[in-house]
């Protein structure tokens, strides 16, 4: 889909959203994040991403005229937290959606824990009902002291408790681990303790990213003073434990964005065994591995 200069949707750069979403049309919903305090996470420190919900008859307006020009099959509401806004506001969002733009099949959105505290299951399947199909929930990490050295504002319980309610409300979660965020001193426990809430909680895709600091780690270290950034073969080691750890059932499993140096592709667990020889592999022979070159690495 061309962005021509009288395209019909309004961006405040940047624009961020996941790598599945390539080819959506992004739609923000929302600017920025309402909690944005991650020290890890620099997407919308930007002063230009300060949070707001963006006016809505704006919003509306431009999906009409989406609708009028262009036959899109798939939206991704941003910013980073789109759920964030009332039910009813998401309904009427959706329900426009719908009536102006029918070639439309799915509808997501990014989705911070918190935000599903506040909605009952009945809302989130009244927003499935009217279109909204999956979630992706930044879990980052399954262990209550990583993310409270990090300052994620969540713990395994009030992220497990989100998982398991969209769950029951029949919408397809996809969850992000980020490999390396607990450093050296807690590797092991951040690799088994985020195994453990996937084990726990089964959503239909997990994913893996590689934390790094484009922008330095000033702000990460305020928090996590002794942070020791982990080598690449520390990384695959955590990885190598991460997914040997993990029982799932039928979840889609992928290391594929841009800051893995290792893409993996399978469902879990019937592709466990060969995931791990793959990971194997790289940590035994890196220069067998088919590796990303680093140049080509980052979030």
């Amino acid at each position: 889909m061309p962005l021509e200069q009288d395209f019909p949707v309004s961006y405040i750069e940047p624009v961020f959203r996941p790598p599945s979403e390539a080819h959506s049309l992004i739609l923000p919903v929302t600017n920025g994040c309402s909690w944005n305090k991650c020290t890890f996470c620099e997407m919308y420190t930007a002063p230009q991403k300060k949070f707001r919900a963006r006016d809505e008859a704006q919003v509306l307006e431009e999906i009409r005229r989406v609708g009028e020009s262009y036959i899109v099959q798939r939206i991704f509401l941003a910013d980073g937290d789109a759920m964030v806004l009332p039910t009813r506001r998401l309904l009427r969002i959706l329900e426009t959606i719908r009536d102006e733009i029918p070639s439309v099949e799915r509808v997501t959105s990014y989705c911070l824990p918190r935000n599903i505290k506040r909605k009952s299951v009945e809302e989130l399947r009244e927003l499935r009902e009217a279109g909204l199909q999956m979630l992706y929930v930044g879990a980052e990490s399954g262990d209550d002291e990583v993310l409270a050295r990090v300052n994620k504002g969540e713990t395994f319980a009030s992220t497990a408790d989100a998982l398991s309610k969209a769950g029951e409300a029949g919408l397809q979660r996809s969850v992000m681990i980020l490999n390396g965020l607990g450093g050296k001193a807690l590797s092991a426990q951040h690799a088994a303790n985020s195994a453990r809430l996937m084990n726990l909680t089964q959503p239909e895709f997990v994913s893996t990213l590689v934390v790094n600091f484009p922008q330095g780690m000033a702000r990460f270290k305020e928090q996590y003073p002794d942070f020791v950034e982990l080598d690449q073969a520390s990384l695959f080691n955590e990885l190598q434990q991460f997914v040997g750890a993990l029982e799932l059932d039928n979840s889609v499993f992928r290391s594929d964005h841009a800051s893995n140096a290792l893409v993996l592709k399978g469902v879990l667990g019937a592709d466990k065994a060969r995931l791990l020889a793959q990971i194997d592999n790289a940590i035994a022979r890196p220069e067998r591995a088919q590796l990303r070159p680093e140049w080509m690495r980052g979030l």
